[in-house]
């Protein structure tokens, strides 16, 4: 078998990265993926989630995907990249070290691969920013601010930085062989579980299940499923961090397993219920979109279909057993969507990759069942450390200042109590 044209583990560390030429167009398409990603968040995710709390909370996930975006981004040049992508020395396979905290050693002529290496943490940078930011839905509604403020730095620091560097910062998940293109453990799998552990530790909203509680503006979250699917192709085809054919393959197969997850996703709704939902074919868009996101630089056309109507399938089943038959409270599908997307796309990668189903190939001395069994390790690792270590953060959260608003604060709705302000004055 040939080996895989893109190699992940050199074009992406800037430690590992061979000395080259800068290549401008590597850099235009990079530059231009990084505005695509950032633009997922602020506003595409934030309009997503924000249509669906209802009409007194708007605000508030508004608020905390922009603050996340803030933070995120001043922790990433502090420490962040340097965890995530530096030399860590005799804890390597686990972390990165401090050599590169603040940037240091990073200047306008400095290279990664071939291009400027400033470009490359600011792409990275916006991994970083939408990966706690897709958490958001799992305590949606009854968090404080400041719990939310504290945990998302904790949660960065404890999770997203070392699964990070384990996955594309030279770590032992990447040295084993994982397929991880654009981030299917490192983003998805740790949103997802991230979502689920705090939905169980800050406990449903009140009057959940009994109440009712539809999103209040489907226009708004339409608008920023929109903005979602188009910002994926950056999130997606930047990751071959190349202006090449890899890249391309990988927009047209985001594009397909998307387009497959959301009319499946609507023709189950159709079947069960009679009518498909504008919240359903959105959703089954956004898990067509996760589910292929590990696999886009690998698979084809025909893996990507197949990776979509499965994802449409399962994440479908998943969510609606996590709210009816588990009661979890989960408030907008984060780990049904996410969760197990992430963890479905990883694993079918393993099996898509293969030149028989028109799939880039495996590396040399790679099989089918070596690669399903590393892919396997790498999705049970990240879940049960994201789990452990995000119980271990809330805990941490909780004993400071704590988790949640009072009662009748969440009655009242978070924009007023939280932040004296209303999304609507009509």
């Amino acid at each position: 078998m040939k080996k895989l044209p893109v190699i992940l583990w050199g074009l992406m560390l800037p430690a590992a990265a061979q000395a080259q030429e800068l290549n401008t167009g590597d850099t235009a398409w990079i530059l231009t993926s990084t505005a695509l990603v950032l633009f997922m968040t602020i506003p595409g995710l934030s309009l997503f989630y924000a249509g669906l709390v209802r009409a007194k909370n708007v605000l508030s996930v508004l608020m905390q995907c922009f603050t996340i975006t803030c933070l995120a981004s001043i922790v990433w040049l502090i420490y962040g990249y340097s965890l995530a992508f530096s030399d860590g020395g005799a804890v390597n396979a686990w972390i990165g070290g401090l050599d590169k905290a603040w940037l240091a050693g990073i200047g306008r002529d400095t290279l990664s691969g071939t291009l400027p290496e400033t470009v490359f943490v600011m792409f990275q940078l916006t991994f970083a920013i939408i990966t706690p930011a897709l958490i958001v839905g799992g305590f949606a509604e009854r968090i404080k601010y400041s719990s939310m403020l504290l945990f998302s730095l904790l949660w960065l620091t404890l999770v997203y930085f070392p699964v990070c560097h384990w996955v594309w910062g030279g770590g032992w998940l990447g040295e084993a062989g994982l397929l991880d293109f654009a981030g299917g453990t490192v983003v998805h799998i740790t949103a997802g579980v991230a979502a689920l552990v705090a939905a169980l530790v800050l406990k449903e909203r009140t009057g959940f299940p009994a109440t009712p509680m539809p999103p209040h503006n489907l226009t708004l979250t339409v608008t920023g499923a929109g903005m979602l699917w188009v910002g994926w192709f950056g999130f997606n085809a930047g990751s071959a961090v190349a202006s090449n054919g890899d890249a391309g393959m990988a927009m047209l197969v985001t594009h397909i397993s998307a387009a497959a997850a959301s009319l499946t996703w609507a023709a189950l709704e159709w079947v069960r219920h009679g009518k498909p939902s504008v919240l359903g074919i959105v959703t089954g868009m956004v898990a067509g979109l996760g589910t292929i996101t590990p696999a886009s630089g690998f698979v084809g056309p025909l893996g990507a279909l197949i990776i979509g109507v499965s994802a449409g399938t399962l994440c479908f089943i998943a969510t609606n057993m996590i709210k009816r038959t588990f009661k979890i409270d989960d408030s907008l599908d984060v780990f049904p969507v996410h969760g197990v997307g992430g963890a479905l796309g990883t694993i079918l990668c393993g099996v898509f990759v293969a030149e028989s189903w028109g799939g880039a190939g495996y590396a040399d001395g790679m099989t089918m069942g070596g690669q399903l069994g590393v892919q396997f390790m790498g999705v049970a690792a990240v879940l049960v450390w994201t789990a452990v270590a995000t119980w271990v953060a809330l805990k941490i959260v909780k004993m400071l200042v704590g988790l949640r608003v009072d009662e009748d604060e969440e009655t009242e709705g978070l924009d007023i109590n939280q932040y004296d302000e209303k999304g609507y004055n009509l």
